[in-house]
């Protein structure tokens, strides 16, 4: 991931031209994500399989997936985009989702740690999505075949391959093995 020290505006973000890069917005700074590598993509197809099937099957809400913008901070903006996201049907607006960046944070951010990315990169992504109202983190780690779960700052538990991932009230009734994201 690199960095420019150009301040940017959430507006700004959405009206770059499409050149085949994510970007996410951290405090007015414009950060490259670099393409993601075969074993992460997987990883996030395999749960966004599961956790889909599950929350259409019983009209929870909207399921998205990486390229979801959500602009969770302002002045300076920030607009992350977590690998899957999930938004409950009560926070979906009546004119239905916003062709633009989502003005709020989702009930659900799951990231993925890729191999390049550093302990506290991942760290300020949980703070980023609890400090702007995500009820639920799910940090998946591949290399660890683990996913910790974060309720808040100070609420967060690591599950292994053996246990089960479960939705908690943030999504009723879902439930995996662990083992069951991964390849």
């Amino acid at each position: 991931m690199s960095a420019t020290t150009q301040s940017m505006t959430a507006d700004e973000l959405l009206a770059l031209p499409k050149d085949g890069f994510r970007y996410e917005l951290v405090k007015g700074e414009l950060r490259q994500m670099s393409p993601a590598g075969s074993e992460h993509g997987a990883v996030i197809f395999n749960l966004s399989i599961l956790l889909g099937q599950h929350i259409r099957a019983n009209n929870l809400g909207q399921g998205f997936g990486a390229e979801t913008g959500f602009k969770i901070a302002s002045d300076p903006d920030t607009v992350r985009a977590p690998d899957i996201a999930f938004v409950k049907r009560e926070r979906i607006p009546q004119a239905g989702i916003p062709k633009d960046f989502w003005q709020i944070a989702p009930d659900l951010a799951v990231e993925v740690v890729s191999p390049g990315d550093t302990f506290n990169a991942v760290d300020q992504k949980v703070e980023d999505w609890l400090t702007a109202g995500t009820s639920m983190v799910w940090i998946v780690n591949p290399k660890l075949r683990s996913v910790t779960v974060y309720r808040s700052l100070t609420d967060a538990i690591i599950l292994s391959e053996n246990d089960e991932l479960e939705g908690q009230a943030v999504v009723p009734g879902f439930s995996c093995k662990v083992a069951e994201i991964f390849v």
